[in-house]
C-alpha cells in the first residue's frame, strides 16, 4: 500500500499538468452550461411523466 501511494504521488508530480487559467475557465463554462441543460431536460421529463401518471390514475380511479 505504501508503495502504491508513493508511486501515485510521483506520477502526479512528474506526469500530470494542470490546464491554464483560461482553459479552466472555458471548461468551467462548458460544464455549467451542460449541467443546466441536463437539469432542465430532467425537469421536463419528470414533469411530463408526472402529468401522465396523474392523468392515468385519475382515469383509473374514476
Amino acid at each position: 500500500m505504501i508503495t502504491y501511494i508513493k508511486e501515485a504521488v510521483e506520477e502526479l508530480r512528474n506526469n500530470v499538468t494542470l490546464p491554464s487559467r483560461a482553459e479552466s475557465s472555458n471548461l468551467m463554462v462548458v460544464v455549467a452550461v451542460f449541467s443546466i441543460l441536463f437539469a432542465l431536460a430532467t425537469w421536463g421529463v419528470d414533469t411530463v411523466f408526472s402529468k401522465i401518471i396523474k392523468l392515468y390514475f385519475s382515469n383509473v380511479l374514476n
